[in-house]
């Protein structure tokens, strides 16, 4: 995949609010669900984006909520929007994630040139921040489609 074409399409994330991600269902593949919004103002419909991280070798989730947070955030109240909208602590039921700064493709890496060798295609590392968790993916492809508002990639079929 040409570097440039993966930059701009990662680059299009930014300010942008992530809603899931996981491996998909079949668990090869690593999801990222995009809420692309724009100022009301310009008209511009929300859309729910698929960003499928295809051939993904590796997938590093951390937080990046403070230890300080964390330990003001156990309160279960706080995975529920309307239990946890007046208490103290992180409300994890808003149910989405800050893309910012967002997402960057990093430099080659120990790690992509590695599966590169061994799998015979180009493999890329992206890393992926928001204000409650950072992903570090090493991916060879991503493919890019709209998906319905209330999409569910764990469908049990």
């Amino acid at each position: 995949m040409d570097t440039a074409v993966l930059e701009q399409m990662l680059d299009e994330t930014f300010d942008h609010a992530l809603v899931h991600h996981g491996y998909a269902n079949y668990m090869r593949d690593y999801e990222v669900i995009v809420c692309a919004t724009a100022d009301p103002r310009t008209g511009v419909t929300p859309s729910h984006l698929r960003y499928l991280f295809r051939y993904c070798v590796e997938a590093q989730c951390e937080t990046s909520v403070s230890a300080e947070t964390w330990r003001v955030s156990l309160d279960d109240r706080l995975i529920d929007h309307e239990t946890g909208a007046d208490l103290d602590g992180y409300v994890w039921g808003v149910k989405w994630h800050a893309l910012y700064p967002g997402a960057k493709l990093l430099p080659e890496s120990e790690a992509t040139r590695l599966w590169s060798n061994a799998v015979g295609i180009d493999f890329h590392e992206v890393r992926i921040e928001t204000n409650a968790h950072n992903l570090t993916l090493v991916f060879a492809d991503l493919q890019v489609n709209e998906v319905p508002v209330g999409y569910t990639p764990f469908v049990m079929e």
